[in-house]
């Protein structure tokens, strides 16, 4: 599966921002997808995941109850909803899809070695 995520931009702080990752190949509702980012100087952090349905979502505590994940399937796209954006969100966001199980350990789906497939990343920008 080929990603590509969109949506990025400049905002102030408290300001809400939607990124969009548009999925292109044959299969898309099977894979678990994932949102990180990396800022400049850090290493790629987990954001959040959805299930293959959409119907179960995990965030980063960092993001948690801002940040918003949703999928569609048929349209072969997953969105981060991003409100309140502070400062400490500036970074640039990628989507990736994996094959990893839903129930699967921590330790493989809240780090990049777990996902498979990567979007280019959109960089967002938070000014305060």
């Amino acid at each position: 599966v080929q990603l590509q995520a969109s949506g990025g931009g400049l905002v102030q702080a408290g300001d809400s921002l939607r990124l969009s990752c548009t999925a292109s190949g044959r299969t898309f509702s099977p894979y678990v997808m994932g949102w990180f980012r990396q800022a400049p100087g850090k290493e790629r952090e987990f954001v959040g995941r959805i299930s293959s349905g959409g119907g179960s979502t995990y965030y980063a505590d960092s993001v948690k109850d801002r940040f918003t994940i949703s999928r569609d399937n048929a349209k072969k796209m997953v969105f981060l909803q991003m409100n309140s954006l502070k400062t400490e969100d500036t970074a640039v966001y990628y989507c990736a899809a994996t094959t990893v199980g839903w129930a699967s350990s921590s330790s493989r789906w809240s780090r990049p070695t777990g996902y498979s497939y990567w979007g280019q990343g959109t960089q967002v920008t938070v000014s305060s």
